[in-house]
């Protein structure tokens, strides 16, 4: 069925009337809570959850399930009372009573109807949990339904430490979380002043991603469990649109090293100014016929009932393990039918303005402070959704079951606790300095040896398209992409742990899903850009984390950018941009990492770094060409170390040459004896990390910078002149490493200026102006200025 009114089938309303006859304490339930409605169809699907469940052995009788059934739908009703209270009031009366003018806020603020459209989810999720006794994990795509989560969340008190001690299960707590709500409080030091945010945030107990970027979480869930774990994704039709490459999950998992993952659509019909795409499609007929051409098995519940979202969950997770028993019998082949369920609902549903646009935000006409019949309206609506206190808090008793089931508590669920670190490093042949290799190459062997040496993690390697064309052909040899049907001679498995799409989003959410893993990213530089808003969702969340003392620890994702700028000359401008790491530079320098090896051991080095840390993206400039090998691996590692090396100093020396860039290093060596050539001595400098010579944001990027006398060391400020010479465009580089310039009168810099084309890496350098002669040319004319000044 594909419109929840519509009428049940005859048989369904037989069994359901039959069932509600013979079972008392089923009538009773049956009845509903408020807005909490259970049609026919829901009724008879819950009642086979619950004879499975007696089949279990976890309860005696039918009245034991029902019990907490009638509990979900009493926490689902309060819930939705406390997101409407959290968009317009500044208080709540547990009392019932309604609300005066003082009681609302002077500039209402919510996603309203998502959040309304959530909390049924949601107390499924949590309810399906308490009747299985074991926690599952949990994901929510459309972030800014967080009002759903941290009601549910603080009427269970599934909270972290700050979270409970403001809002206790009481009237002054549940007051506190309004007032809270959009208060756009600021604390002295320049944090946010109250733990609620406008979409989830590393306050939301559980919470895994922020869910401001639409799209990623449908992306990114299928990478997510490990075997034996248990992931409830809650996905939007509105994301839908979003991204590409949801509709690929099928293709991805594996029994044998996927946990069970159960899609869920909340499927309201709106964005915020009109319908979404997949209602103008043609609505819910349509996305079921677009799910089974992609290999789900679409499942349609009626998305304003928890009990719906509760055997939903069973029955999506009872269908994928028999999938898997069945494939591993040999009866059945991949791509499994991935269990979907559709949770048809209307925006809104539960209070005025339902269906509307307006639902999306603050649905009343007027602000209720100052507008009698929006008040009205108010009050009318959320004196159908309250549950009294002594009713409240039995529902959260009778759904509070971890203690007895020594279960985690879902603030506490497996993926949201990942700990991985790598095991010792092994050895690796470190290239002689002077050979020519390249440095991918070099990091290909090394994440192999990585690889074997660590076999107890899940492997992603996002991969859209050209991995060996990037020399990374022992990972491609290795590792494999992923297919469903093998191709004679070409490295592919069933089971291959190369995610590979030319859908730059769909390959890193892979990466970035498998947080129970290690995790390896290569694209071209120019195409790596796409991949932005995905890692910069990551760097966000985890730097919010690290800022309250719970820093993650899923192991650190290096994310390469290859065949790049200045050796990508068989192709276009198109191909010719160092916008990836520029962009990067931009956040928090502790948490995004971009360094731009120079050759092959100082890329092994970066690799190796990376590794060690955990909660942090790693951005990698890397060539793939051969170049001569600079650095030893001492040199290499103190670069790591430091951000920047210096090669042969001299006490002497007038102007300091720093080169950010494999070609670019190259360039100074060149530029450092046409100097001499003229008689002024200059020495040159890697800047290898731009970001550890910035000028600190905040406590957190002041402990990661270079100190003040390991700066001066490697950039003294006595020097007569500074030159740089950069992969990335000069402004930038002269911007991050602001404390590094020492005016125009005594600091140039050259890199890219957008010039491009069909070019070689010479002819790159003289279209940007920064071939040898250009920039030998305006030091010396710089230093010839700087010393008639002086006279």
């Amino acid at each position: 069925m594909y419109a929840i009114d519509q009428q049940n089938d005859h048989r369904t309303q037989q069994r359901a009337r039959l069932y509600r006859d013979t079972y008392p304490a089923f009538a009773r339930w049956a009845k509903g809570y408020g807005a909490i409605q259970h049609r026919d169809e829901t009724q008879v699907r819950v009642f086979d959850l619950c004879q499975q469940l007696l089949c279990t052995g976890r309860f005696k009788q039918i009245d034991e399930v029902l019990d907490v059934l009638h509990a979900a739908d009493r926490m689902a009703s309060a819930a939705m009372w406390l997101v409407v209270h959290m968009t317009y009031s500044n208080k709540v009366d547990f009392s019932g009573s309604a609300l005066e003018a003082s009681a609302f806020k002077t500039n209402p603020q919510g996603h309203t109807g998502g959040s309304l459209n959530m909390v049924p989810a949601y107390v499924g999720y949590m309810v399906a949990n308490t009747l299985a006794g074991k926690t599952r994990s949990w994901l929510m795509g459309q972030g800014h339904c967080v009002a759903a989560i941290d009601a549910v969340n603080v009427l269970l008190q599934n909270l972290y430490p700050e979270q409970a001690e403001r809002y206790p299960l009481n009237e002054e707590g549940l007051t506190q979380l309004v007032r809270d709500f959009y208060s756009y409080a600021i604390a002295d030091d320049g944090r946010l002043g109250v733990p609620l945010g406008s979409h989830v945030n590393p306050h939301t107990a559980g919470g895994l991603i922020e869910g401001g970027y639409l799209g990623f979480a449908e992306l990114q869930y299928v990478h997510m469990p490990l075997p034996g774990e248990h992931l409830v994704a809650f996905l939007s039709d509105g994301a839908f649109e979003e991204q590409r490459g949801s509709d690929w999950a099928s293709r991805w998992w594996r029994a044998e090293d996927c946990g069970l993952v159960t899609p869920v659509m909340i499927a309201n019909g709106r964005r915020i100014d009109q319908r979404s795409i997949m209602y103008q499609q043609g609505g819910l007929e349509w996305f079921f016929q677009h799910l089974q051409l992609n290999g789900f098995y679409p499942i349609a519940i009626d998305g304003r009932d928890p009990s719906a979202f509760i055997w939903g969950i069973f029955e999506s997770e009872a269908r994928l393990q028999a999938c898997s028993a069945q494939v591993q019998a040999g009866h059945m082949s991949y791509p499994v039918k991935l269990p979907y369920l559709i949770a048809e609902t209307i925006k809104g549903y539960g209070f005025y303005g339902e269906g509307t646009n307006a639902a999306h935000g603050a649905p009343l006409p007027e602000n209720p402070k100052y507008d009698l019949s929006s008040r009205d309206l108010f009050n009318e609506f959320v004196a159908g959704l309250f549950v009294s206190e002594k009713k409240l808090r039995q529902a959260s008793s009778q759904l509070n079951t971890h203690d007895k089931d020594a279960r985690l508590p879902e603030k506490d669920h497996p993926l949201c606790r990942r700990n991985i670190s790598l095991s010792p490093i092994p050895a690796f042949q470190w290239v002689t300095v002077g050979a020519e290799y390249s440095p991918m190459e070099a990091i290909d062997r090394h994440f192999i040896a990585l690889v074997h040496a660590n076999p107890q993690l899940r492997v992603r390697v996002g991969n859209p398209d050209e991995l060996r064309s990037n020399r990374m052909g022992h990972t491609l040899d290795k590792l494999k992409h992923r297919v469903l049907k093998q191709e004679d001679g070409v490295a592919e498995s069933i089971q291959g742990s190369v995610i590979t799409a030319l859908n730059e989003e769909a390959v890193v959410s892979a990466a970035l899903g498998n947080k129970g893993g290690m995790n390896l990213v290569v694209s071209y530089e120019a195409f790596a850009v796409k991949m932005l808003g995905a890692i910069r969702q990551e760097i966000i969340f985890a730097r919010h984390q690290k800022e309250l003392g719970r820093a993650p620890q899923w192991l650190s994702v290096p994310v390469i950018a290859t065949s790049h700028l200045w050796e990508n000359g068989k192709n276009e401008q198109s191909h010719q941009d160092s916008l990836f790491g520029e962009a990067l530079m931009g956040e928090m320098s502790d948490v995004a990492r971009v360094v731009y090896p120079a050759d092959a051991n100082s890329g092994i080095a970066c690799l190796n770094a990376c590794y060690r840390t955990q909660g942090q993206i790693w951005a990698l400039t890397v060539p793939k060409q051969q170049v001569k090998t600079i650095f030893s691996k001492q040199q290499a590692q103190l670069l790591v170390s430091q951000g920047a090396i210096t090669l042969g100093k001299s006490n002497n020396a007038e102007v300091q040459l720093v080169a950010v860039g494999a070609y670019q290093l190259d360039l100074c060596i060149q530029i450092q004896q046409e100097l001499s050539g003229n008689g002024i001595s200059s020495f040159v400098t890697y800047l290898m990390e731009p970001g550890r010579f910035r000028k600190p944001r905040d406590r957190s990027e002041q402990a990661f910078v270079s100190s003040v006398s390991a700066k001066e060391a490697l950039f003294p400020s006595n020097i007569a002149l500074r030159v740089f010479v950069a992969h990335l465009r000069p402004e930038t580089l002269l911007g991050v490493c602001r404390p590094l310039d020492l005016g125009p009168q005594r600091c140039i810099a050259f890199g890219y200026t957008n010039q491009g084309g069909t070019l070689d890496t010479n002819g790159l350098f003289k279209a940007n102006g920064c071939e040898l002669e250009t920039v030998a040319v305006a030091a010396i004319r710089k230093l010839v200025l700087l010393k008639k000044s002086e006279l």
